[in-house]
């Protein structure tokens, strides 16, 4: 079996050791002979630093694994095999305005969902699509990870204009997996839950354990307090009637939807005290860099659950050795919808079990329609996505608008032509498809 080359594109990411340790965990499936990390010129410090602790950690671990730092993305993506795309288009200060300019309209501010989440759609999907003309010219079998927020509307994007082989990824439900697995005191492996839905708006229909349908005590956990939520969001507890209501498991982002005047009540209190959650990631990473550039260090630090990654090594490096080794697994991922979900587009991309091979992704179809309580949610928030994802391909701003007014974090068409004014102003250096108009 001939050695892998795979690139990372934001190889400086924090989060990079995680996926170095999930190589080097499954070596002898993939056997991985080069990483190339790519990132642009501002972040070559970052990229600097992590290179060596990943250069380390291959050391320590007794592998060969050739780890080449670049910040020329062509020179990378020749021959690839695999491309897992983790860049922040802007950093974590356009991060911090995407969570900020909302909130004076009383909206909520987010990184990966409603006005914050289309600015970063907006400024990310000119480059994905960018680095998509690379990967067919330089290496056109190459399959594309993307783990790049918001993650299915990326990937949205990706296979609507273009041919490229792709996978979105979140780590959103193998971490409620093990979120349950704990609260019910079961191996992890015994667990199997069924999600269906978008990335960042995924439900559990059913919880099993092997055989046995455990959702209603799950349920129960939940109602009496249990956690089932990620480092990036308040631990809010879920309301038993709502819980009732919902007979399903839902994921943490949902406290955006169900919790809406929480969320924002608190996002605001946050912004003018101890900062956004991209303000006070920037004093978590400060702390993960000081960590990474000790050349003592040579393992993932633990210090980097802290920073919301958690299991994304076991997210993206098994689903790259499910394709690779034709494995024909069960994936929680993004792809096309398949008839799925009824009620959205074919091809629109959904969130959900799939059968992984050397293919790709195909969805497994769960049985029965989708409830009445959820399918509402999932449709306005996919057709949120198909005019976000249509508006930043062509900079056109009354699609944009039409997104906006689609969202069901927005309240008005008033709220949202302000809510576009601002966002585009902001971003105006990273938008130059709508500043040609």
């Amino acid at each position: 079996m001939k050695g892998l080359k795979v690139v990372v594109i934001g190889g400086g990411s924090s989060y990079t050791p995680e996926i170095v340790e999930g190589f080097i965990k499954r070596f002898k499936e993939l056997p991985l002979k080069e990483l190339y990390l790519v990132d642009i010129k501002e972040g070559e410090k970052k990229l600097n630093i992590v290179g060596a602790l990943a250069k380390r950690m291959f050391e320590k671990a007794g592998l060969d694994t050739k780890v080449i730092l670049t910040l020329n993305r062509r020179e990378a993506l020749k021959d690839a095999n695999f491309v897992v795309t983790q860049f922040r288009v802007g950093g974590l200060e356009a991060r911090a305005k995407d969570e900020r300019f909302p909130l004076k309209y009383d909206v909520l501010g987010q990184e990966t969902t409603g006005p914050g989440g289309m600015a970063k759609a907006f400024r990310t999907i000119p480059v994905i699509l960018d680095i998509c003309k690379d990967i067919k010219e330089l290496c056109k079998d190459a399959w594309l990870i993307n783990f790049t927020n918001p993650s299915g509307l990326v990937t949205e994007a990706v296979l609507k204009y273009t041919d490229i082989k792709c996978i979105g990824l979140c780590n959103v439900p193998i971490h409620m997996t093990m979120d349950v697995a704990k609260m019910l005191d079961i191996p992890y492996k015994d667990i199997f839950i069924e999600f269906v839905g978008l990335n960042h708006l995924v439900w559990g229909k059913k919880v099993w354990n092997k055989d046995i349908n455990v959702t209603k005590e799950v349920i129960e956990k939940l109602q009496d307090g249990e956690s089932l939520t990620m480092k990036n969001i308040s631990d809010l507890k879920w309301d038993k009637d709502l819980l009732n209501g919902l007979n399903m498991i839902p994921c943490p982002y949902h406290r955006y939807y169900y919790m809406t005047d929480t969320m924002v009540k608190e996002e605001k209190e946050d912004a003018n005290g101890k900062g956004t959650r991209a303000e006070q990631v920037k004093a978590i990473e400060k702390r993960l860099f000081d960590l990474y550039d000790c050349e003592e260090l040579k393992e993932k630090p633990k210090e980097l659950e802290k920073r919301g990654g958690a299991y994304y090594s076991d997210a993206a490096v098994s689903l790259i050795s499910s394709i690779y080794n034709n494995k024909k697994e069960i994936h929680v991922v993004n792809t096309r919808n398949y008839g799925t979900i009824k009620g959205i587009p074919d091809d629109s991309v959904i969130e959900t079990n799939c059968i992984v091979d050397s293919r790709g992704a195909t969805p497994l179809n769960l049985k029965g329609e989708l409830p009445t309580e959820i399918l509402g949610l999932i449709q306005k928030v996919k057709s949120y996505e198909v005019l976000a994802a249509k508006a930043a391909v062509a900079g056109d701003k009354s699609k944009a608008l039409m997104a906006l007014v689609n969202h069901p974090l927005v309240p008005s068409v008033n709220i949202a032509k302000k809510l576009l004014e601002d966002l585009l102003t902001i971003n105006k250096k990273y938008l130059p498809q709508f500043n040609e108009q």
